[in-house]
């Protein structure tokens, strides 16, 4: 079974983001467990991305909040904020 790891900025945001909006922490935590049970729920609304991010999936957290990772031997997530954030690169 593959291992969820983050990137230290993913840990760092996720971190802050328990101080300081805890709604979107515990939407976040609902979507790692869901995740952890189930990769391709279709909840997570799972997708692999194009262009200079090819090879990089993310899943959604709410309609624009977005976690981002890179699918290996295990899962590992390096960055999340909204649509616009993560796709702008």
């Amino acid at each position: 079974m593959k291992k969820i790891t983050f990137s230290p900025t993913f840990h760092k945001k996720l971190t802050t983001l328990k101080k300081h909006d805890t709604k979107l922490f515990e939407k976040i935590e609902k979507q790692f467990h869901t995740f952890s049970l189930d990769p391709r729920h279709h909840s997570l609304r799972l997708h692999k991305l194009k262009g200079n991010l090819k090879n990089v999936w993310s899943i959604s957290v709410t309609m624009d909040f977005r976690l981002i990772f890179i699918d290996n031997e295990n899962y590992y997530f390096f960055e999340m904020g909204t649509h616009d954030e993560v796709y702008k690169r």
